[in-house]
């Protein structure tokens, strides 16, 4: 009607992309909080919607590096932190098909070749981090970890994006691990269980 609004559904679509039982945001933001206090970095949650990320929450550093991103935003998922920690633990069949797909490029340092986002993908599952470099924009570095659920898919990824120029990775990681294995945790998952299905590495051809 003239003169009023509603809420579209596409607000809604985060959460509806969200693992079931208790709300990822509401499970992850006290992470995600210690997170921000031990970097003073942007720090941001997303979960996987096909061949995209969907960022689901996202906290801004104070004097961090200028990535200008929403909630709801969406980003291929070679051209991301989170999007590659999330492709890393997707199906074998899917990263094949994935990976021998178009792949658009952001930036002169975004990865369009198939071999080499390959072999990123295995470097992931064997550190349990993504590194990604200014693929979206010259000036962040993104990395990013993996989150999973009670029976032990990856159903989330959590990041900090920091400026590609006082990127230390090394560094980052210790803080960044923790929060993923937190909320995992929270979500119900048991180190004991075996990685199944999607979870396995890609068998190399």
């Amino acid at each position: 009607m003239a003169g009023r609004y509603q809420i579209g559904l596409r607000l809604w679509e985060p959460a509806a992309l969200a693992p079931r039982g208790p709300a990822l945001r509401q499970v992850a933001l006290p992470y995600l909080e210690d997170l921000y206090e031990a970097t003073h970095e942007n720090v941001q949650l997303a979960v996987r919607d096909g061949c995209e990320v969907v960022c689901t929450d996202w906290l801004s550093g104070r004097s961090a590096v200028g990535v200008h991103i929403r909630v709801g935003a969406r980003r291929p998922l070679h051209a991301t932190g989170v999007g590659l920690a999330l492709l890393a633990h997707s199906d074998p069949g899917f990263q094949e098909e994935y990976c021998a797909g178009p792949l658009a490029a952001f930036t002169p340092y975004t990865v369009t070749d198939p071999a080499r986002l390959r072999r990123m993908l295995a470097e992931e599952r064997r550190s349990g981090v993504a590194v990604s470099d200014r693929q979206v924009t010259e000036v962040a570095l993104a990395v990013a970890a993996p989150v999973r659920g009670a029976d032990g898919p990856v159903t989330a990824a959590v990041s900090v994006v920091v400026p590609h120029a006082d990127a230390q990775v090394p560094v980052l990681v210790p803080a960044l691990r923790p929060a993923a294995r937190g909320i995992s945790r929270v979500l119900g998952r048991r180190p004991d269980i075996p990685l199944t299905g999607e979870d396995r590495p890609a068998r190399r051809s």
